[in-house]
């Protein structure tokens, strides 16, 4: 099972490979600097080299660079777009030097475009990216709240279908959820899973954020809780890491460090889910 939990950066982003094996993981994903703030990725070149070299020394990976929160590819805003395709194209340039794979990103909100408007905006915006060759840049479904987009389906194969570059999707079980789409039991995983191979393709799945939540389905409310412990609850977190057509998906951890449990406690949660322990 690929699983893996975001990891910190602090003290060099080389760290982040220990501190993934310290929580039991072998994927997992990493903020290139504050996500709360428009800033370039500092990732010198000898913790770069070091960063690569643990990850093929720990067989470790992939690994996913989250974005910025404040990037927004879907806003009308001509300032905020330009930030946000400069902020993209800066992360995507610190995967490629750290040989990342995948670099991730909410779509963001129209605020006002519409949806179609929005849409239209986030692959244009994409377009203007230069992606080197082995960097894949993943659009994550959202909890749906306000204008925000990609809370459907049908919001990511919009993107996909309508932009020129060769994009994949990262799913996230506590957005899905949320967004209205029932993982709370194995039917309505498979239901859902069915749904989203119809609209958009298992073949563009390349990463799952696994998450419970701790709202119920269809409130657009974005708060994660620990594995089986939520609403979506343990039949369905088994019925999503068990299901077949996920089973080389890599599942990446964004739970909460709370009632003194962390990431090493849902790593063991989602194998001991799936039946590896």
């Amino acid at each position: 099972m690929l699983i893996g939990a975001h990891t910190s950066i602090a003290g060099g982003v080389d760290n982040a490979v220990e501190e993934q094996l310290e929580y039991g993981g072998n994927c997992g994903q990493i903020f290139s600097h504050s996500p709360q703030v428009w800033q370039d990725p500092n990732v010198g070149d000898e913790e770069a080299r070091t960063f690569r070299e643990r990850t093929d020394e720990e067989g470790v990976g992939p690994w996913v660079i989250h974005s910025s929160y404040l990037v927004n590819l879907c806003t009308p805003k001509d300032d905020l777009r330009a930030k946000s395709i400069d902020s993209m194209q800066k992360e995507v340039e610190a995967a490629a030097k750290l040989g990342i794979e995948y670099v991730n990103v909410h779509l963001g909100a129209h605020t006002g475009a519409g949806v179609e408007g929005g849409l239209d905006n986030a692959a244009s915006a994409l377009d203007e990216l230069d992606i080197p060759d082995d960097v894949t840049v993943l659009i994550e479904s959202d909890a749906g709240s306000g204008t925000k987009l990609g809370g459907e389906f049908e919001h990511l194969a919009a993107v996909l279908e309508r932009s020129e570059q060769d994009l994949e999707v990262c799913l996230d079980t506590a957005h899905m959820f949320a967004a209205g789409y029932d993982l709370s039991t194995p039917e309505a995983v498979r239901e859902t899973i069915t749904e989203f191979d119809g609209a958009v393709g298992l073949e563009n799945l390349a990463c799952i954020h696994l998450n419970d939540s701790k709202h119920a389905c269809g409130t657009n409310k974005d708060e994660h809780a620990h594995l089986g412990e939520g609403a979506i609850g343990e039949d369905g977190i088994e019925a999503v890491v068990s299901h077949d057509a996920l089973g080389d998906i890599p599942f990446v951890l964004e739970t909460p460090t709370e009632d003194g449990r962390g990431f090493a406690w849902n790593v063991e949660r989602a194998r001991e889910l799936r039946g590896e322990k």
